[in-house]
């Protein structure tokens, strides 16, 4: 007869404690080894852990189908750019633009597109749902390429996809600058990388990029809008230095006007277009000086009533195009073009968005919202300025959060992915995991 060793309350607590600690210890290994990197150096956020050691692993076709979706969506959204340029009356029609945002996209000549990057989320059924896609200063760029870098040796068996993320970016910026140049580029050009620096959150990014480019042995020079100056022989300038590149991480409803998108709303503390900086960048585009990545047309790319253009203007699409917007565009409409009793009535069903709003900043899920919450933002919502988009459930994973996938587009190309959890929506204190791909 064998005798069962019993196991006490205490021992439990015990193993747990070591097993806690044991987690802890790995972790505090690994916030080390990224503060290292000097990229990342927030392995927390508010106390609590920002990254996930345990990676995502996708497969093959999982993998596939995400870059199938990001190509295709991106195909549509240059179908879409190439059409309101070429229709005044129909860019009137069906977006609402200030002077200077005008003046913007006008600039950019239909250009739109460097990198890009699609928030998708896979339903239950395993499709695919975009609810949005950044185009114009698009982050997550280090958690994509750095947590990769970091976590890979550990799982050597699986692929990384992000291994090419940085020569597929320098890639598309060389184009971009040969594009703009033709045969007079330079061997060792400058690059300005714009962005605005009294904001801390994307200064892993501006890192990043400085330390690519430096790399490859290109002159980089750091600074904000108020920095470039046009130079009497026509060139763009920062701190005196010629710039035949601008990477450009300040959004585009930032350099213009910036109005309330609620009809009871408080001005914004800085509301007035930053004029003198946009004649000089804008000055420079049109007369082929400067090559601008992102160019100034994601203005219309960036706007969240594109995706209810998709829809509306269906149409007007190829095939392939109609069938991409079906199949990953959940339906959007403009508040203007729907009934607000509706709205109301179906809270659950909803999700309100403004123009230019971004990951919970004037993003409102009804299903996530008090009752007088939303009847209070639907009814003060300058409705020209507003969508609402069909709410789906995503898919959760075991511990009920729901992986957000952000998939990058690099020159129409996919480019990356990283995936990022959460219980609600997604904004900075979400937890970022490593992602791989079956071999």
């Amino acid at each position: 007869m064998h005798q069962t060793s019993k196991t006490t309350p205490a021992k439990v607590k015990n193993q747990m404690d070591s097993f806690e600690g044991e987690k802890s210890t790995q972790y505090e290994a690994f916030a080390r080894e990224l503060v290292e990197t000097c990229i990342i150096s927030d392995p927390w956020v508010e106390g609590h852990e920002r990254f996930r050691l345990e990676p995502v692993v996708l497969s093959r076709k999982e993998h596939e189908a995400f870059c199938h979706a990001i190509e295709s969506v991106g195909r549509a959204y240059a179908e879409m750019i190439g059409m309101l340029y070429n229709d005044s009356s129909l860019l009137d029609q069906s977006f609402y633009l200030t002077p200077w945002q005008r003046a913007m996209w006008i600039a950019s000549g239909g250009a739109w597109h460097g990198i890009a990057r699609a928030d998708a989320f896979v339903l239950k059924d395993g499709s695919i749902r975009i609810c949005e896609l950044n185009a114009d200063t698009p982050s997550g760029e280090p958690e994509a390429v750095i947590l990769n870098e970091v976590r890979h040796p550990f799982h050597p068996n699986l692929i990384n996809p992000n291994a090419n993320f940085r020569d597929q970016f320098i890639g598309m910026v060389e184009a971009s600058y040969r594009a703009t140049f033709g045969e007079k580029v330079v061997a060792r050009p400058t690059l300005g990388i714009v962005y605005p620096t009294d904001i801390p959150e994307d200064l892993s990014m501006i890192e990043l990029y400085r330390r690519w480019f430096q790399e490859k042995g290109w002159n980089v020079v750091l600074g904000s809008p108020y920095n470039l100056k046009r130079g009497d022989d026509g060139n763009l300038k920062m701190f005196g230095e010629r710039l035949h590149i601008v990477l450009r991480h300040y959004k585009t409803d930032w350099w213009g006007e910036r109005e309330p998108v609620l009809y009871h709303d408080e001005e914004y503390l800085d509301p007035d277009p930053l004029d003198e900086p946009l004649q000089a960048i804008l000055g420079a585009d049109v007369d082929g000086r400067v090559a601008v990545v992102n160019p100034f047309g994601a203005i219309l790319a960036q706007n969240k009533l594109a995706m209810a253009f998709f829809h509306k203007e269906i149409e007007r699409f190829s095939s392939e195009s109609r069938e991409a917007i079906r199949a990953y565009i959940p339906p959007t409409f403009r508040l203007c073009d729907v009934n607000r009793d509706t709205i109301l009535a179906e809270k659950e069903r909803w999700v309100l968005k403004s123009d230019f709003g971004c990951e919970g900043d004037e993003v409102m899920i009804g299903k996530l919202s008090e009752q007088d919450h939303w009847e209070r933002i639907v009814a003060d919502a300058i409705p020209e300025r507003w969508i609402v988009q069909e709410f789906f459930e995503a898919a959760a994973d075991a511990n009920e959060m729901i992986p957000n996938y952000g998939v990058f587009l690099i020159g129409g190309k996919a480019g990356g992915i990283f995936t990022r959890f959460s219980s609600a929506s997604t904004d900075y204190r979400a937890v970022t995991a490593p992602t791989f791909v079956e071999s």
